[in-house]
């Protein structure tokens, strides 16, 4: 069933809606109608919630198996579509996207009927004979919103903690992302019922009309300023909220590293995705003693992984649009020792190294999300954890060390969302590991098991015989209270 009967009524795409009529009173009429239609399809999702459909285990393992199935076949035109929005080579949109995708699948298939069992907890020798368990049950009808910088993988992982969790989904994929959330609605749409899940693709009017409405929780991918807007929406119905969000991740090079190990995997995790990723070393801070022979490290490995001109290399992404190509060129200021060339027409940034930033530069204000790698020089790990916990806690800090004081020393004394020791990036695609940030990076984790907690309600169930009724809890209390005092201490 298709819900967007109200508007073809009037020959009307509800999501083509032209933005010179946003603050017309024609379309105050149609956003009403928009927000009819966004009301119809959660009351379908939630009638077929209550049906109980969902709270099967093998219908949510077939749900799964299905929708691994459909990544396989759709793989092609995946490519085709993150090519298309981000010119994303096809290795990263594989290992980046479908690989992930796959992989927390066959996870949760093959710990589903484990996650699902209720939990028996230790139960005090006053209330037995009985039993203390906990029951995980689905919350009900969810909302996921992605991002654009992975918009295949950002809609879906969340998707299969909810459908592992026995939810109800409505997705709403980015349109700044527009091939990519296209197939996701020709990919979910066509292939799974819509009172179960459903792609709702549109701009900022559609989400805004799918946040004024309830849900049992709301899934939100993206900056921190959008997270407290969707927080706020929540809030109007108590809704509970996931908000995965981002940071300016600082990355440490002791003096004691691997150089050459440690430029590889810096480079790597940094330009991947041309900088657009959430978990990117966001800004090096590298000791004195090797900061030379790490910044001739990393020139060489850039020119190794993308060539001396990278404009012509397929393995190397551009920006997602105009206005955050336009953001990051602003960016593009002082000691620029590799890189520092744009293309706008083509949305081109290169690698850029920037030497000797100050922590007051413009470019260590705000999270870079974009192909620039801000270089600060130190010599006392003690200024840099003080400079780091005086920012806003990141999503994510990278240590390169061989020193395992110096890891120790780093992890008490700071806070993040993750960390990766001697690699970058990667601590995110380990399914088995919690995913989220911490403050302003996020609210929530997910994957593995994570994602299937985070769609769930753990239940707490005492269950009691009829037998061995104690009147000493009854009132009248007289000369209980001592005999109280004794048993219950």
């Amino acid at each position: 069933m298709q819900y967007n009967a109200s508007l073809q009524l009037f020959g009307i795409d509800e999501f083509s809606v032209p933005n010179w009529i946003v603050l017309s009173p024609v379309f105050c009429l149609l956003n009403s109608m928009i927000q009819l239609v966004k009301s119809e399809l959660i009351s379908a999702q939630r009638n077929f919630f209550r049906s109980g459909v969902t709270f099967d285990v093998n219908f949510r393992i077939e749900q799964l198996q299905k929708l691994i199935a459909l990544i396989t076949s759709y793989e092609p035109a995946i490519y085709q579509a993150l090519k298309a929005d981000l010119n994303k080579p096809e290795a990263e949109a594989y290992t980046g996207e479908i690989s992930i995708l796959r992989r927390e699948i066959n996870y949760a298939i093959k710990n589903l009927k484990t996650w699902i069992k209720p939990q028996s907890k230790p139960l005090n020798w006053v209330l037995k004979p009985g039993s203390a368990k906990v029951y995980p049950e689905p919350l009900g009808v969810v909302l996921i919103i992605g991002a654009w910088n992975y918009p295949i993988q950002l809609c879906l992982l969340p998707l299969v903690g909810a459908i592992a969790a026995g939810n109800c989904a409505i997705i709403k994929p980015s349109e700044i992302a527009p091939a990519s959330s296209q197939l996701l609605v020709e990919l979910i749409n066509q292939n799974f019922a819509s009172e179960y899940v459903h792609v709702v693709p549109g701009d900022a009017n559609t989400c805004q009309a799918l946040l004024a409405c309830p849900f049992d929780h709301i899934f939100f991918t993206g900056s921190p300023k959008i997270g407290k807007i969707v927080m706020a929406a929540a809030a109007q119905h108590l809704t509970s909220v996931t908000l995965e969000l981002g940071g300016k991740n600082p990355c440490i090079v002791d003096k004691n590293v691997d150089i050459d190990v440690t430029s590889r995997r810096i480079i790597w995790g940094k330009f991947y995705n041309c900088g657009q990723s959430c978990v990117a070393p966001d800004y090096l801070l590298v000791h004195s003693q090797v900061k030379l022979q790490l910044i001739n490290a990393m020139q060489t490995n850039l020119r190794q992984f993308y060539g001396d001109n990278p404009a012509l290399s397929s393995d190397y992404a551009r920006i997602i649009n105009q206005s955050n190509y336009q953001r990051l060129i602003n960016l593009l200021s002082g000691k620029i020792i590799f890189g520092g060339e744009t293309h706008g027409e083509d949305l081109y940034i290169a690698p850029t190294l920037i030497d000797d930033v100050n922590w007051d530069d413009t470019v260590m204000k705000e999270e870079i999300f974009g192909p620039i790698l801000p270089i600060i020089t130190y010599t006392d790990i003690h200024q840099v954890i003080r400079k780091i916990n005086s920012r806003p806690k990141p999503l994510a800090l990278y240590i390169f060390s061989r020193d395992r004081n110096l890891q120790r020393q780093i992890l008490r004394s700071t806070s993040s969302g993750t960390v990766a020791i001697n690699d970058t990036v990667k601590q995110y695609t380990v399914e088995s590991l919690p995913f989220g940030g911490v403050g302003s990076s996020g609210i929530g984790k997910y994957h593995g098991k994570a994602n299937f907690d985070t769609f769930s309600h753990y239940k707490s169930i005492l269950q009691k015989p009829f037998l061995f009724d104690v009147s000493l809890a009854y009132p009248p209390y007289a000369d209980k209270l001592p005999w109280l005092r004794r048993l219950l201490g």
